[in-house]
């Protein structure tokens, strides 16, 4: 009786969050009306064909009480319910359901499962093969036609339908819900890790009247003589257009001089330069002094950005390595590090897009001119030697730039927010063990790359960007999780929580936040040593 009441309890409010516990004991809290997997950036999500439930594999009623998941995979089986986006009546769910009405099947564990308010698109429907070769159950209409007073039929002993009445009420049901659906408005959704456009989380068109009025300001001072950079730094802080980021990144980052007359000499002798270190050290990698620093290399460019397609190109991943082994041997103090690797992302993907105008992550890269690639490769290099210049002690021995980084967090997250301090204090987090990786990868772990983008704006427009600022931006990503934080009850579900954190749906205007609140923490403490010191 007990276990009837129990399941009449989740039938009538399906809307109600699940509270499961798995091996680690990990808890599943989801929001009303908001239930949402949540992933980290950097973390493939759960293949859906693994992980839902169907009517036919629901246990009867009988065998509801399953035992304790002892894996990830089963917490997430035995959780269905409250994942499953047609929840919201558990009547829609046990009904039979048409293979139109259904999401659309995804053919790679690398894809991510839509969205709520995400309509199936055409191009991955089922194909309408008339009523004799589908598959799904019959309808309640259906059932109707053959017998009006009898039952439809049962799904694992449970009546669907037993009258007219109730199929009205079942099929009025679906539809008021689809109706819904479809009356709330619909926004462009954005794909989660692999999608690397510039487009608002809230869906927002990406050109609006301030954005094009931003635009030609960008475009009057690239077009002058001389570059006032200053002005193009102060115009660049809060994002740069995509029309015109690669060229501004050459110029913030120092790559180009301002001066207009000189940047074709200038690209030309650096290109060339890059191409003759490739003539003199490149063969050298298989030598006994470089062999241990080029397999290294190797083995870390498979692992980066795995989920987007466009790093998994055998052209990319010869570019990186090429990039990646002649900075190394040119800068032995550092060597190659793991997480330089994914430093150069950012800069090709922007110099790519110069000829890509959408779907720069699935683009094919050796179908561009040979020219092209070459110059793609040349100013991703010395760009990213730019940057390092900047930050080159978080990769000597020891690595003491991270280290100060590291500790620098500590002291301002205790003065900025005593109460997250004092929690990793008691269940004895160190912040070495999260924040290690955000000042290492410079946050790209965490956060999806078309933020990662939009981050670097401000990184170039800010003097010292990422050797200085971006501690500030540390700290207010991670007070940006206060309340997650302060919910956890272990030192596991902390530490789960700050190596994962869910930003996989973050966009512009998220990171636009961010960056505004971690320049008042820079503009209360940068300089302003006895709030910053104990």
């Amino acid at each position: 009786m007990a276990t009837d009441n129990i399941i009449h309890f989740w039938r009538k409010n399906a809307k109600v969050p699940g509270r499961q516990y798995g091996s680690g004991g990990l808890c599943c809290t989801l929001e009303l009306m908001s239930i949402q997997p949540v992933y980290g950036a950097q973390h493939p999500p759960l293949d859906p064909r693994i992980h839902r439930t169907f009517p036919k594999d629901t246990p009867k009623g009988n065998n509801l009480k399953s035992k304790k998941a002892s894996s990830f995979h089963e917490f997430a089986r035995s959780t269905n319910d409250a994942w499953d986006i047609d929840d919201e009546n558990d009547e829609d769910f046990l009904a039979p359901i048409h293979p139109s009405s259904l999401p659309p099947t995804l053919h790679s564990t690398h894809q991510v499962p839509p969205l709520p308010l995400q309509q199936p698109s055409d191009t991955t429907r089922e194909p309408d093969t008339g009523p004799a070769d589908r598959l799904a159950p019959p309808t309640a209409e259906g059932c109707l036609q053959q017998e009006e007073d009898t039952d439809c039929g049962q799904i694992n002993g449970r009546v669907v339908v037993k009258s007219s009445s109730e199929a009205l009420i079942n099929t009025n049901t679906v539809r008021s819900t689809l109706q819904k659906q479809q009356s709330l408005p619909v926004r462009p959704i954005i794909p989660l890790v692999a999608r690397i456009s510039d487009q608002n989380s809230s869906g927002a068109p990406i050109m609006t009247l301030r954005d094009k009025s931003r635009l030609d300001k960008f475009k009057y001072l690239l077009s002058c003589p001389n570059t006032d950079l200053e002005e193009l730094r102060k115009h660049s802080w809060s994002g740069i257009p995509r029309e015109v980021r690669p060229i501004t990144w050459r110029l913030l980052s120092g790559y180009l001089p301002a001066n207009m007359e000189r940047r074709d000499l200038v690209l030309k002798r650096k290109r060339d330069e890059y191409f003759g270190f490739i003539e003199q050290y490149y063969h050298s990698r298989t030598d006994e002094t470089y062999k241990d620093t080029y397999r290294q290399i190797h083995i870390d460019i498979p692992r980066t950005n795995p989920l987007i397609p466009l790093f998994q190109q055998p052209a990319v991943q010869e570019v990186f390595e090429r990039i990646l082994f002649i900075w190394a041997i040119r800068h032995p103090a550092s060597g190659y590090v793991q997480g330089i690797n994914d430093l150069v992302t950012p800069f090709f993907v922007v110099f790519l897009s110069e000829f890509v105008e959408e779907d720069v992550e699935n683009f094919d890269v050796a179908s561009l001119p040979l020219d092209t690639q070459r110059n793609i490769e040349a100013d991703s290099f010395w760009c990213m030697t730019k940057l390092l210049d900047g930050i080159q002690d978080n990769y000597t021995f020891a690595q003491p730039g991270i280290q100060n980084n590291v500790k620098a967090l500590e002291e301002l997250v205790s003065r900025i927010d005593e109460d997250i301090h004092n929690y990793f204090k008691r269940y004895e987090v160190e912040y070495l063990q999260f924040a290690f990786r955000w000042m290492n990868n410079l946050l790209m772990r965490e956060l999806p790359l078309r933020c990662t983008i939009r981050l670097w704006d401000t990184y170039q427009a800010e003097q010292e960007g990422f050797s200085h600022f971006h501690l500030y931006v540390c700290a207010a990503f991670l007070i940006e999780w206060r309340k997650e934080i302060l919910s956890m009850v272990d030192f596991q579900g902390l530490l789960m929580l700050l190596q994962n954190l869910p930003t996989i749906h973050w966009g512009n205007e998220e990171v636009g936040l961010l960056l505004a609140e971690a320049y008042r923490l820079k503009y209360m403490f940068a300089d302003a040593p006895n709030h910053y010191k104990r």
